[in-house]
């Protein structure tokens, strides 16, 4: 009965956190620079021009209407209307959506294992030569941007030196990323690449303030295996800030990928809210910015549901 008071508590918190986000991105959307009626129409266009494709997109309605009504569709899972298109945004943003997922798992399938396993070893192997040579390497990439990683990438497996991948994620029309698996190589290497370092130095360090703990030293001089110490006693209890660490990289990648997308092209929700910002299409950004805050939300309410079913302290 705990367990359920609590995950409703998360989630009258995740809702009431949406809320407040859903505010602050109709304000900010409403603020960029620019005008949606005068990029549609071009600079050329009279402003009796501007002024009539305003009112009929309803954009000269008060911002407290326009923000009831948009947060009413969405209710009745109606993103609305794109002004660019005028089509609906939900079959702009749905089929990016798909992809930007196909994009989170691919990498959390590689990413996550390759760092926990690699933070793993480190701490085990504590100033030997595999944890100075892996935390030397994790470090210096740590300080790289990610769209240095790929282009590097690119320069290094698609162009000049070994000319094997795709340097963009075009897809053909009527196919998909998962029928063109070759165009996901790249921009799933650039973000394991950004996510190491981090994850596998969080999992180091905390693995190593486990191991030097009393219980792990108590349960030692029990006389206990080094592995059952490692599995039952050290690594169990070093997992609680790794989950915490592998949620924020879940919500990076699924929202903080915007410039990996454009740099490789990919069809994901974070090349479209490029395209949606430089066209001034608000109904897009807006929904694309909230589908991002949704994921970040959802990934740290299931990081705090495991925290507290792995700490019987929490629990109680």
């Amino acid at each position: 009965m705990t367990m359920w008071r609590l995950f409703l508590e998360r989630s009258i918190y995740g809702v009431f956190t949406l809320i407040l986000i859903s505010m602050l991105i109709f304000a900010a959307t409403n603020i960029l620079p620019g005008d949606a009626a005068r990029a549609i129409l071009g600079r050329s266009a009279t402003p009796e021009a501007v002024a009539a494709l305003q009112a009929q997109l309803g954009l000269d309605r008060p911002l407290l209407t326009q923000y009831t009504d948009w947060v009413t569709k969405i209710l009745h899972w109606d993103l609305g209307n794109s002004v660019v298109t005028k089509g609906p945004v939900w079959d702009l943003v749905g089929p990016r959506l798909s992809n930007s997922l196909v994009l989170l798992a691919c990498t959390s399938i590689i990413a996550l294992p390759i760092s926990f396993v690699v933070g793993i070893v480190m701490a085990i192997r504590q100033g030997k030569w595999f944890d100075n040579t892996a935390n030397g390497f994790l470090i210096s990439t740590a300080g790289v941007p990610e769209f240095v990683l790929a282009i590097v990438l690119i320069l290094l497996l698609a162009t000049h030196v070994f000319h094997i991948l795709p340097p963009t994620a075009l897809v053909l029309p009527g196919r998909t990323v998962l029928q063109s698996p070759q165009v996901l190589v790249l921009p799933v290497l650039t973000l394991t690449l950004a996510i190491m370092p981090y994850l596998s130095r969080l999992i180091r360090a905390s693995l190593i303030d486990a191991l030097a703990s009393e219980y792990v030293v108590t349960a030692r001089l029990k006389g206990l295996p080094p592995r059952i110490v490692l599995l039952r006693h050290a690594l169990r209890n070093s997992l609680i800030p790794s989950i915490q660490g592998a949620a924020l990289s879940l919500a990076y990648i699924l929202g903080g990928a915007v410039v990996v997308e454009y740099i490789f092209q990919y069809p994901g929700l974070g090349s479209a809210l490029q395209s949606a910002v430089s066209q001034r299409d608000l109904y897009v950004i807006q929904a694309i910015v909230l589908i991002f805050a949704f994921g970040y939300i959802l990934f740290n309410m299931v990081a705090d549901m495991l925290t507290i079913l792995m700490t019987p302290r929490l629990r109680t």
